[in-house]
């Protein structure tokens, strides 16, 4: 195994890795540039594009899920850049031009990037970010402007950095003869670059346009579809639902959220493993050292008012600041600005509840509250877990682009044997399942619906039972209907099955096997 493979993120991407090193010498000069660029995308951190329209409140979870509230939220320069934001062993900012120049500038002194850049902001590509938080480690999250905005030209330079300059290379910085820095021509540098995983911010209603910005991400990702493997999106601002126009909810906020995020997830699967609720602001300030403990003792004091007047200041925003009590207004709208009339109402119950509660404990309550926790576990679920056949699946995606773009037939055919070797290992399935998800889920290859259903739930989760979709199940129940399942798929991909329906059988018969042979190991 090469020295670059040892540095990845697992065996698929080490094997796609000496992929591309035994290839480089059997191809043209410039399509082994991209295999070298390829290779340095795999030894990378898996790239997350936080995506949605204008006003979904995506900076403001970039920042929750960071820790840190150094994206800006207000609206200004830097709300329609794209942002990168990634790990390392000092602070410090980078506006990237797009003539390839760099200029290095300070963070603010409360940690944020400058609302102001000093820059022409005409002439920047992107922001890069450098940060020290553990969390970028193994992740790096790419902050979106918007593409729903009214502004044109964010919405270029987000389609451009999803695209071809999502790994922040100067795509733009070229010689004479059309390379870029990496040794790249145009056509090589999209057949690389792309974000390999997004999480889709929408709002309370699923329009066409979320529809349009997934179907974006998948041209910007080398061709690979959106799709259960690569995709997550969260329902924001639920606390702004009003729960008595979502039937089923019993008047209760967040339980209008969850029924609004499950339509919301039909509405977008196969696009997307889930939908998930969120309350982006209440987690910012709770995870960002926004809420502090002066913070609690004015929640304190609200506490210890009398209910009818609690009731009343809970109606609105308006009423909440203006109505008279001891509480200073400028307290109130400091409140309001963290933490919302939700989150705010939240903390009397937990006051309620636990009158001696510390500031401490009152902050994971709020946290509880916003549903962060859930869209990280997800992220560690449907990302994090499978990073390496993530990764792997679109250097693959990549490797095949780039000998596609050489234009010589030949040297397709000897990058397509290469990739048909290694697919064949067994190790390799899960390349293959990664692959047949992708088919399904953009209707490439078209199935019956309950078959669809069936075969994207391999990539809903890494747990067994929630792939067979027998959550809870006991053990000999999950073995035999894996094993029954098996069979199915074989017999549906020998009989009855068209060619392209037949791949995807085998592997999905391999898949429930596999499973069954694991969950047997278990006993």
């Amino acid at each position: 195994m090469t020295t670059q493979a040892q540095q990845l993120a697992g065996p698929l991407s080490a094997a796609v890795a000496n992929l591309c090193v035994g290839l480089q010498a059997q191809v043209s000069p410039a399509t082994a540039a991209g295999f070298r660029e390829v290779l340095r995308r795999l030894s990378a951190p898996l790239q997350v594009a936080v995506a949605g329209r204008i006003k979904s409140g995506k900076s403001t979870l970039v920042n929750a899920l960071i820790g840190r509230r150094v994206a800006p939220t207000d609206v200004g320069e830097c709300t329609r850049l794209v942002t990168r934001f990634q790990y390392g062993t000092v602070d410090r900012i980078e506006v990237v031009f797009t003539d390839g120049r760099k200029q290095v500038l300070p963070f603010e002194s409360n940690g944020s990037i400058p609302s102001d850049l000093g820059v022409d902001i005409d002439k920047v590509s992107h922001i890069e970010a450098y940060l020290t938080n553990a969390v970028l480690r193994d992740l790096t999250v790419i902050d979106t402007p918007g593409l729903g905005s009214l502004d044109a030209a964010s919405v270029a330079r987000t389609e451009a950095l999803l695209g071809s300059r999502a790994d922040g290379a100067d795509s733009t910085e070229s010689d004479s003869a059309g390379l870029d820095s990496a040794g790249l021509d145009p056509v090589s540098r999209n057949a690389v670059a792309g974000a390999e995983a997004v999480l889709y911010v929408v709002t309370q209603g699923v329009r066409a346009d979320d529809q349009q910005a997934l179907a974006a991400f998948t041209a910007a990702t080398a061709s690979r579809e959106a799709g259960p493997v690569n995709a997550i999106a969260v329902l924001n601002k639920a606390d702004t639902i009003a729960a008595e126009t979502v039937e089923g909810s019993d008047g209760d906020t967040w339980r209008a959220a969850v029924l609004l995020a499950e339509r919301q997830a039909h509405t977008l699967k196969p696009r997307v493993a889930d939908v998930l609720p969120v309350i982006g602001l209440v987690a910012e300030s709770t995870e960002t050292g926004g809420f502090t403990s002066a913070d609690a003792d004015a929640l304190r004091r609200l506490a210890d008012l009398d209910d009818a007047t609690r009731e009343t200041m809970l109606i609105s925003a308006d009423l909440f600041v203006s109505w008279e009590c001891d509480v200073p207004v400028g307290t109130r709208t400091r409140l309001l600005e963290k933490l919302d009339l939700y989150g705010i109402g939240k903390a009397l119950e937990a006051i309620d509840g636990e009158p001696n509660i510390t500031a401490g404990a009152l902050r994971r309550k709020l946290l509880d509250a916003s549903g962060l926790d859930g869209v990280r576990a997800k992220l560690n679920a449907v990302f994090r877990s499978r990073a390496d056949g993530i990764k792997a699946a679109a250097a693959l995606a990549s490797v095949t682009s780039l000998a596609a773009a050489s234009g010589d037939p030949n040297e397709r055919q000897r990058v397509h044997n290469a990739i048909e070797v290694l697919l064949a290992k067994p190790e390799a399935h899960q390349l293959r399942l990664l692959e047949a998800l992708t088919l399904v889920a953009s209707g490439a290859v078209a199935m019956p619906n309950d078959l669809v259903e069936e075969v994207l739930r391999f990539g809903s989760s890494p747990d067994l039972s929630e792939q067979l979709g027998l959550r809870g199940r006991p053990p000999q129940e999950l073995m035999a209907y894996a094993l029954e399942r098996a069979g199915w798929w074989r017999s549906f991909a020998s009989f009855g099955a068209t060619p392209a329906q037949s791949r995807v059988a085998h592997v999905v018969h391999r898949a429930y096997f596999l499973i069954w042979q694991q969950l047997r190991g278990r006993r």
